[in-house]
């Protein structure tokens, strides 16, 4: 049996079948993303649509996991899966409405915890913990 395509639910544009998983929504208390109950395409009116800043400010995407070809991904594992389900707090009880979980690298990797810590994960964060920070970047 062929191994599934999964997906990467922190993907940046430029990725192949890239689709919105969530809009990041900003408060006090920090940012959070706001999942989708349907996959849309992020094509290039959609990124379009975030001008003049980035979409990875505005939008967390997901996209075809590129394996050996992504910094975080070493030894058969994503280490960025790893690193958030194991060094962030969780931040909500129950597992979100995900269109992708059936097919998304963390949750096939990490299970439950990943999906737990996974709203505060934001592509842009300028303004995140050190511990964020750590999780984020790991020792790439």
């Amino acid at each position: 049996m062929a191994n599934p395509v999964l997906k990467c639910p922190s993907a940046q544009p430029g990725m192949q079948h890239l689709h919105v998983l969530g809009v990041i929504e900003r408060s006090a208390a920090g940012a959070r993303v706001v999942y989708l109950n349907e996959r849309v395409v992020a094509d290039d009116s959609i990124l379009a649509a975030t001008s003049p800043v980035s979409p990875t400010e505005v939008y967390r995407m997901s996209a075809v996991c590129e394996a050996g070809h992504c910094m975080h991904f070493r030894e058969e594992r994503c280490h960025l899966a790893s690193r958030i389900a194991t060094m962030l707090p969780a931040v909500v009880d129950v597992l979100p409405v995900c269109t992708i979980r059936s097919e998304c690298r963390w949750f096939a990797q990490e299970g439950r915890a990943a999906c737990l810590r996974c709203p505060q994960v934001v592509t842009e964060c300028a303004d995140g913990s050190d511990e964020y920070r750590r999780a984020a970047l790991g020792d790439v």
